[in-house]
Formats: C-alpha cells, structure tokens, sequence
C-alpha cells in the first residue's frame, strides 16, 4: 500500500476471515474456496490501484484509496450488494480481500505465513465466495494470480560470517571473487527486503567493487561482476530440472552465448547493453529475459547469495530449517558451466570452438536469439470450447463464485450465461495431459465474458514447420520474430553429472536446437 494510505483495516482480523468461510462451507459443502491470490503484471507497474466499496459503488474505479505492491499476496472474496457481486459494467468482478503478503513489508516469515494460507484454502470447500462482514475495499482481480511459489529469502548468515568479507587478493581468480561477493554482506543487502531486488543487486555490486578497488586488478574485479550476472540468468533462464545433464549444461552454455554476442558483436541499447562488454546489462534486461522481472525476482533465488559457503555444504547432525538440497545443486550448476561461459564472454575464437565444437563459426557469431517451446503460449486446438478466464463470476441461485485467472471448457447456455467445467493441464513427458473436473456443480459462468473465439496460431509443440510427428500432444505459437532468422543446433562439449547433480563427471557432447528440437530453438541471423 502507499505509505500515506493505511494498510487496508477490515474489521475482521485474518484469523477470523478465515473462520467465517470455513464456518460458510460447514452446511453445504460444494466448491473449492477462493484461492490465495498475488498481484503479478509482467514488466507493468509495481502497484494497483484498490477502492472503497463506497466509492465504486458510486463512481467504479475512479477514486483510490490506495494501492497494493506487485508481489502482494491477497486472500479474495466477491462483495455482493442487493444479492449481486460487484463487477463493473463488463462483469469483471472488482473483489474484496484480506492482505495475506505486503510485499512492501515482507520478511522470511512471509514464507511460512504464504505456504500455510495456500495449503489451508486449496482443503478448503465453501458454499460461495462471498465476503464476510466488514470487508472494506476492492481491487480489479484480473491482475492476480494463483500462484505457486512463495516470497524467497536467503537463510541468515551464519553469526561467524556476520558482516566479514571474504579476502580477495591481488591473484584471486575471476570464480574466487564471484564466490566472495556471495559471501559478502552486500549480496546479503540485495536480498533483505522483496521489492526491488534487481536494482538491489547492481547497486549492492557497485559496492562491492568500490570496497575491494585495488586489492584485485580492476579488470578482474568486472569480469567477476559481469560472470556473475551471466552464470544467474544462464541458470534460471534454462530448465532448472535439467540440474547437471549434459542438455542442461549446453542450454546454459547457448543462453551465455547469446548474451556474449548482444555484449561484444551488437550492442543494442534496446538489448541492455551500454556499452561493448555490458554483459550486466544485456543479461539483466527485463524485456528481454524475463527471468529478472519484479514479482519473478521475488519467488525465485536469481539474485539470492546461491555461492555462500555455508549453503554449500551439507548441514551437519540431520536437516536443516531450509532446503539445503536446492542450493547444493544451483552451486553444481554454476561449477559445470562457470568456466565455460567465462571462455565464451572473454575469450577467443578459439575458446568459443573449444565449448562449441563442429559448430560452424557463423552460426555462433550471429546468434542472438532463442525460445524455449514448452514455456510459449499454450493452446488447445481440440478442444475449441477452452477459454481463459481473466476475471469472472458464475452463479448457482443466490450463491457467487470468483473464476479468475484459469481456463475453463465452456459448456451448454443456460440463459444468459453458461455452464462449465475447470479446464487443468500438465506436462507429462512433453505432452499436455488434460483433465476436465466438474469442480463447480451447477454454477454457471457470465455469458458476457464467453467468447467462444477459436484459437489461432497454435503449431504442434511450438517448434518451426517441416517436423513429423508420430502424434502431437502437445500445442503452442511461435514467436512472431522467427521467420527473420534460421533455426540452428548448436553443439557442447560439457561436463555431465546427471539431472540430480550427484554423478561423478564424465565428458558428453550434446547438441541444442537439433532438427525439430522441441525444448530449446536457437535462432540465428536476428538483430
């Protein structure tokens, strides 16, 4: 919220809103209860507007009462006035709500307090998603979102390592200064508050440098800035399930190459890059790699201090009070690719060949871009019914339910409106298994948000034309730049561990983006 605003002052507490839909759902169990909901808008403004219930009564959305921080979850109900929910003159529902995360405010026990509230309504069967008494405020719900991943913070530092620096000396290697940085008490900064930890990070790093000047060659001091934002976004860029396979370690290698080539071949203000050797600012540009977008920073580890020693090791006498795992296998991660990609930012034609063998010169110097298939946008040829609820409400007699932000396959009219059933997917083996549930029993969704338009664009698995297939399971578009450049494979020589991380090492050559590639596409010849 604004900080001039109050925090929104319901008059039930959280506790209690919670009581008074389970108490609702007691008699008649019928419906899943509303979900956790967080305010995400991709590269979009970092807070939403909300309104007294009054005040749109009267006027819509016009008059705030203040705003809500990208990143805040909410816990979202359906305001019903003379037996109606509240929408505006399309039927988008405008929902009351309770503060779940600000994250204006969030700290590491947002975590625990985000994972528990989602756990307790995905149990949680209602009635009806209507407000409780003295819900005091509303806020256009097409911009929130059920998602999965809670707020993520860093465990403390351990009390030993509490505000000491690393020693960086003047023969410390490029690696040895990336890892004293994670270790450092500025990556400690970076991550100590949810909101802006992007510029958190490149400002943290100024710092870093500042304090370290003329301990270590001032050259080295950047190429360890710049290894470090590349290693970051070639990590979460690429399928984190991937861990150390030999794929896995290629793609990351083709992300790194990517950002070499928009660094030293074409530098591109619109790309991020400054000037020649920005790799800072071409791996960090949110347009981009939108890994490094705001609520996107939030829920993941890509700025968090990964390297630490102590998250590196095992924990000792049993488990530890955080997820020791994931970090051990990040820190694989970047040990199987850092030195490669520092080879393929700052070295030669020769080094690039080395990393990159029986990979035509050409093809490496003009790529620039590529897309992953599988995260491009879905759709559903076969079944024409499908339609994405951005925000709706479906009424089953006086009872209102919220259908935001989810598919849905829409079924026969009844009256104005239609019924319908939750349309769920999952990615099964590169395949989209779909499941139809009935989850909303007599309930039947506005016609005015039904458009019943069929989907276009769609080509089997997202990948270019000329490729067969046995069966097709799976549909996505392209992205609208393809056609300017050629799909190319590019071919690794890496170091293979396996998906978990724990195999011994072993050389592998793999090749990304062969013919009809249905996981990555490098894309040669577009500037």
């Amino acid at each position: 919220m604004t900080g001039e605003k109050p925090l929104i002052k319901a008059r039930t507490s959280f506790a209690a809103f919670i009581l008074a839909i389970l108490i609702s759902g007691t008699a008649s169990a019928k419906i899943p209860a509303a979900p956790v909901m967080s305010y995400y808008a991709f590269g979009g403004k970092h807070s939403i507007p909300y309104y007294t219930v009054e005040s749109f009564e009267r006027n819509g959305p016009r008059k705030p009462a203040g705003t809500i921080a990208l990143g805040s979850s909410i816990l979202p109900c359906l305001v019903i006035r003379g037996g109606k929910p509240l929408t505006d003159s399309s039927g988008t529902p405008y929902v009351g709500f309770e503060m779940l995360v600000d994250a204006r405010r969030a700290g590491p026990d947002s975590t625990k307090r985000y994972k528990e509230a989602v756990a307790k309504r995905s149990a949680m069967e209602v009635e009806n998603h209507h407000c409780p008494a003295g819900v005091k405020h509303v806020v256009d719900v097409r911009k929130f979102f059920a998602m999965e991943k809670a707020p993520f913070f860093d465990p403390p530092r351990p009390r030993s390592a509490a505000g000491k620096d690393a020693g960086i000396g003047s023969k410390s290697s490029v690696d040895e200064i990336v890892r004293a940085f994670h270790n450092s008490p500025q990556c400690e900064a970076a991550n100590s508050s949810l909101m802006g930890r992007r510029d958190a990070l490149a400002r943290e790093w100024n710092r870093f440098v500042a304090k370290h000047r003329g301990k270590a060659p001032e050259d080295r001091l950047e190429r360890a800035r710049h290894l470090d934002y590349t290693m970051r976004t070639a990590i979460y860029e690429g399928h984190l399930d991937r861990g150390c396979s030999a794929y896995g370690a290629c793609e990351r290698n083709v992300i790194a190459l990517s950002i070499r080539n928009r660094g030293r071949i074409a530098c591109q203000r619109s790309q991020g890059c400054a000037f020649p050797g920005d790799f800072q600012g071409v791996s960090s540009k949110v347009s981009q790699y939108n890994i490094w977008d705001e609520y996107l920073t939030q829920i993941s580890g890509l700025t968090s201090c990964f390297l630490r020693d102590d998250l590196q090791r095992k924990p000792a006498g049993g488990e530890a009070p955080y997820n020791a795992s994931y970090y051990i296998r990040i820190g694989r991660m970047y040990e199987q690719n850092a030195g490669d990609v520092e080879k393929i930012l700052f070295g030669s034609d020769g080094d690039l060949a080395s990393v990159f063998p029986r990979t035509p010169r050409a093809d490496l110097v003009s790529l620039r871009h590529y897309y992953h298939p599988p995260a491009m946008r879905k759709c559903f040829p076969n079944h024409p019914r499908v339609e994405y609820m951005s925000g709706a409400v479906a009424r089953n007699g006086k009872d209102y339910a919220l259908i935001a932000n989810t598919r849905i396959e829409v079924g026969r009219k009844t009256g104005g409106d239609y019924l319908f059933k939750i349309f769920d997917f999952t990615q099964e083996g590169g395949d989209d298994v779909v499941a139809l549930r009935n989850l909303y029993p007599g309930f039947a969704v506005d016609g005015r948000k039904v458009s019943l338009r069929i989907s276009r664009g769609c080509v089997p698995y997202g990948i270019p034309s000329g490729c067969r297939h046995k069966k097709i399971g799976r549909y996505r578009t392209v992205p609208g730049w393809l056609k300017a450049g050629r799909p190319v494979a590019i071919t690794c020589e890496t170091g293979e561990r396996g998906e978990s991380c724990e195999a011994e090492p072993r050389n592998r050559r793999v090749t990304v983006g062969f013919k009809c590639d249905k996981e990555m596409v490098p894309v040669a010849g577009v500037r």
